[in-house]
C-alpha cells in the first residue's frame, strides 16, 4: 500500500512540474478554445455593423437613386452663312449649310415627361435629341424656356420613365456633401461628389436672376442641365456653370437651387412661359453715404435711386430716397434679393412694401405690373 501511495504522489508531482513548465513557456497550449455558441453573437455583430459602415461611408445609394432619372441631351442646328440667300453666292459657292451639334444633361422630373435643363443647352436648337440612362433615345420638345435663370423645360413621350425627388434646397448648408450627375465631354453618365461651398452666389454675371448653390464637385462642360443631389439622392439643384480659366473643373461649380427652378417649372408647365412681377424702380445696395445723403437713418434694406416715371412704384408714391426694407413679409437685404422677391409677385395683385424714409417706416401698397421678357426688351 505504501508503494501505490508513494507511485500516486510521484506522478501527480511530475504532472504539477509539467504543468508549470507548459504554463510558462507555452501558455497558449492551456487557453480554452472557443465553443460554436460563443462565436454566434461575434458573427451577428460584425452583419450588423457592416450596413452601417457602408451607409455612412458610400454614396452609392444617393446615386442609384438619382442616377436613373438624369438624361443625356444631344442637340443638332444648322449654321448658315450669312451670304447664302444671296442667288449669285449659291451659284458659285452652293449650299453652305453646316449642322453644328451640341451636348448637355437633363433631369427628368415628372412622369408625364418633363425635363429641367438649361437654357443654353438647347438655345436655337434645330433637332433635340434625348437619351436614358437605359439606352432608350427619343427626341423632345421644348415646352418653353427662361433664359433670365437660363432654365429651360422639354418634354419626351415614353411610358416607364424614371422620375428624381425634388428636394428643399432651402435646408442646404454649406459644408454638406452632393453629388454632381451629367454627361460631362459626351463620355457618358458620371457622378462625382463634393460639397456645398457657399450658398446664395449672385452678381456673377452668368444671369439675371442669381442665386446659386457653389460646390467643388466637379463640374464640366457636358454637365449644364444635370443633376445636382443631396446624399439622399434628392435634387437640390440644376447644374449650370463653372468657373474656369482651362475649361475644365477647377473645382467652382454653380447649380440653379430647386426653389428657383420649381418656380420656374410650374409657370413654363402652366403658362409656358415665366411671368414675374416689376414695379420700374432702380435700386442700388444701401450704404452710409448714401443714407446720410439722403437724410435716413435705416440700417438695413435697399435704397432706391430712381423711380420710373408713372410706373407701379411712382404710383404708389415710392420716390428716390426710399430704402425698401421687406416686400409681402419677405426681408430685403440686397438688391439681388429685392430683385427676385419683387419678380416672385403676381403682376396686378396688390403688394405690401415696407419703405423706411424721413418720416419713418411705412407700408406702401403697390400693385406691380408684368416684367417684360429679355426679348420684349430687345
Amino acid at each position: 500500500m505504501k508503494r501505490y501511495w508513494l507511485l500516486f504522489a510521484q506522478s501527480v508531482t511530475v504532472l504539477l512540474a509539467l504543468y508549470f513548465v507548459v504554463a510558462t513557456l507555452k501558455p497558449q497550449w492551456l487557453a480554452r478554445p472557443p465553443t460554436f455558441t460563443s462565436m454566434v453573437p461575434v458573427f451577428e455583430q460584425m452583419d450588423t455593423e457592416r450596413p452601417a459602415l457602408v451607409a455612412s461611408s458610400s454614396l452609392s445609394g444617393a446615386a442609384r437613386m438619382a442616377s436613373p432619372a438624369v438624361v443625356s441631351i444631344s442637340t443638332s442646328k444648322t449654321a448658315r452663312n450669312p451670304h447664302a440667300g444671296d442667288p449669285w453666292f449659291q451659284f458659285f459657292f452652293g449650299e453652305q449649310a453646316r449642322p453644328q451639334t451640341g451636348l448637355g444633361s437633363g433631369v427628368i422630373v415628372s412622369p408625364a415627361g418633363y425635363i429641367l435643363t438649361n437654357h443654353h443647352v438647347i438655345a436655337e436648337a434645330d433637332e433635340i435629341e434625348v437619351q436614358l440612362s437605359d439606352g432608350r433615345k427619343v427626341l423632345a420638345q421644348v415646352i418653353g424656356t427662361d433664359p433670365e435663370t437660363d432654365l429651360a423645360v422639354l418634354k419626351i413621350e415614353l411610358g416607364g420613365l424614371p422620375v428624381i425627388t425634388l428636394g428643399n434646397s432651402d435646408l442646404l448648408e454649406v459644408g454638406d456633401v452632393v453629388l454632381a450627375i451629367g454627361n460631362p465631354f459626351g463620355v457618358g453618365q458620371t457622378v462625382t461628389s463634393g460639397i456645398v461651398s457657399a450658398l446664395g452666389r449672385s452678381q456673377l454675371g452668368i444671369n439675371t436672376f442669381e442665386n446659386f448653390i457653389q460646390t467643388d464637385a466637379a463640374i464640366n462642360p457636358g454637365n449644364s442641365g444635370g443633376a445636382l443631389v443631396d446624399v439622399q439622392g434628392h435634387l437640390m439643384g440644376i447644374n449650370t456653370a463653372i468657373y474656369s480659366r482651362s475649361g475644365g473643373s477647377m473645382g467652382i461649380g454653380f447649380a440653379i437651387p430647386t426653389s428657383t427652378t420649381r418656380f420656374v417649372l410650374e409657370s413654363i408647365v402652366r403658362d409656358g412661359e415665366v411671368t414675374r412681377g416689376w414695379i420700374g424702380v432702380e435700386p442700388q445696395p444701401l450704404t452710409a453715404d448714401l443714407a446720410q445723403h439722403f437724410g435716413i437713418e435705416a440700417q438695413r434694406g435697399v435704397i432706391i435711386t430712381g423711380v420710373l416715371q408713372n410706373g407701379p412704384a411712382a404710383q404708389a408714391g415710392i420716390r428716390p430716397g426710399d430704402v425698401i426694407s421687406t416686400v409681402n413679409g419677405q426681408a430685403v437685404t440686397d438688391v439681388p434679393s429685392l430683385l427676385g422677391a419683387v419678380a416672385a409677385l403676381r403682376p396686378g395683385e396688390p403688394s405690401a412694401l415696407e419703405v423706411l424714409r424721413r418720416g419713418g417706416a411705412e407700408t406702401v401698397m403697390v400693385t406691380p405690373g408684368r416684367r417684360p421678357s429679355q426679348r420684349e426688351a430687345r
